[in-house]
């Protein structure tokens, strides 16, 4: 850990935390639902309130949302949270907010927290705008002139002035999202816990929350827990990152390095061969005519490609319809999830017969690339020749490859700064000394 860290005060310190939760034991959705399900299993019989084709082994079974956490967190950082859905991210903030306890393990707080874990979180419908900023700052201990003092900034930094007086209820949740930021971010508290509180919400809004929140961290000394899946975000604002997977801290440290592990490209070794018959489609009229089986990269172990080499890849289909001028497009998007651009074939690939099966191997110059991982989804659309086209089959699935770059020239690539386009060098085209005229 970084020595200038370990110099400062803890804000929050947790020690062999876990979290554990107990399989359909409760939450049938009544009391009376929940009774007949235990009077059903003290008796064996199957449970009257379980959907046809659920795993009745699962009733009884536990969940470890967190399993053995421990963390430090000092004062005046501004602390990412990541990971895929179920990780354990949101779990840790309710610990941590005293929404819920441990199953084990100690949580040290260094402070008053204020939290936002999901928009409205701590509103009553009920009370209007103003009044639910002082049930809240009541909630940390704060005094009516205290929040007085600090009504005026809450107001003009939620743009929501013309209805602070209307009962939140009726606010839409862009409003709702605004005004309980600016609570939780105005208020005295040492700890500031966000939870994708920047998911709704205007861009302007947005850039203003970040500029708050980092204002808070780096000029209050405040204490930012931020979880998101937004890595844009996670960059502007954080100082360390926290990668969560399955209950487990599986990295803490630079930020950049966090999001590469996220995201995919601190994993040595991506898939080469994806089968996509059986996967998703966005609906069911995708893959009747035409199926995508298989995509497979041209490479030996892995789907990594040289900057200068360009990425092939194969595609196996299966015509069930005749169909006219295939062709096939996607948009391909940066590990931070943002698009880089629209990658397709400009020629048509065949003309299908029915209960054939195809396969075609396909490349593209990526020379233009910056080293990163990207992913993309096939899809095989016809194409009338007049402007109009349908997609065909398109499998809901994230294609991974990796781009590097062997021999590196001019600037270190620097993504958060630079983007993942290189566009081609300026050359020089004349010049030379400029002599002046004595």
């Amino acid at each position: 850990m970084d020595s200038n860290l370990q110099n400062r005060e803890i804000a929050v310190k947790i020690s062999g935390v876990k979290k554990m939760y107990r399989l359909g034991q409760i939450g049938g959705g009544t009391l009376r639902g929940d009774l007949e399900s235990w009077w059903a299993r003290i008796r064996g019989k199957e449970d009257p309130n379980t959907l046809i084709g659920t795993d009745q082994r699962l009733m009884g079974q536990t969940f470890m949302a967190l399993n053995g956490i421990d963390l430090t967190i000092y004062k005046g950082e501004a602390v990412g949270i990541i990971g895929g859905n179920g990780a354990g991210k949101s779990t840790m903030l309710k610990l941590l907010s005293r929404v819920t306890a441990p199953t084990d393990g100690q949580i040290d707080i260094y402070g008053r927290i204020a939290s936002m874990l999901e928009v409205g979180t701590g509103f009553h419908g009920e009370l209007t705008g103003r009044e639910n900023v002082y049930m809240n700052g009541a909630i940390l201990g704060m005094t009516k002139a205290e929040i007085d003092a600090k009504m005026e900034d809450i107001i003009e930094f939620s743009e929501v002035r013309d209805f602070i007086d209307t009962p939140v209820k009726r606010y839409s949740s862009g409003m709702y999202v605004k005004l309980a930021f600016s609570v939780a971010a105005h208020l005295d508290s040492e700890i500031l816990i966000m939870d994708e509180v920047l998911a709704v919400g205007d861009m302007a809004f947005q850039k203003k929350c970040l500029n708050r929140m980092r204002d808070a961290a780096q000029k209050e000394g405040r204490t930012v827990l931020y979880v998101s899946h937004n890595m844009n975000t996670i960059r502007q604002l954080c100082d360390r990152c926290i990668v969560l997977d399955k209950g487990r801290v599986i990295f803490e440290g630079d930020v950049e390095t966090a999001i590469g592990i996220y995201s995919g490209t601190g994993i040595s070794d991506l898939p080469v061969t994806y089968d996509l018959f059986d996967t998703q489609r966005p609906s069911a009229q995708h893959g009747n005519d035409l199926r995508i089986e298989k995509l497979e990269f041209l490479a030996d172990r892995r789907a990594a490609f040289a900057r200068s080499e360009g990425v092939s890849f194969r595609i196996t289909f299966e015509a069930r319809k005749r169909i006219t001028n295939l062709k096939l497009y996607f948009v391909l998007k940066a590990s931070n999830g943002t698009t880089v651009g629209l990658v397709q074939t400009l020629d048509s690939i065949t003309d299908t017969e029915p209960g054939k099966r195809y396969t075609y191997v396909f490349f593209f110059d990526c020379s233009n690339l910056a080293e990163d991982t990207y992913c993309f989804s096939p899809d095989l659309f016809a194409d009338d020749g007049n402007g109009k086209h349908w997609s065909v089959d398109q499998p809901v699935c994230d294609i991974r490859f990796k781009i590097v770059d062997e021999h590196p020239v001019g600037l270190n690539w620097n993504l958060t700064y630079y983007g993942n386009v290189r566009l081609n060098p300026v050359t020089v085209v004349r010049g030379g000394v400029l002599h002046e005229e004595g």
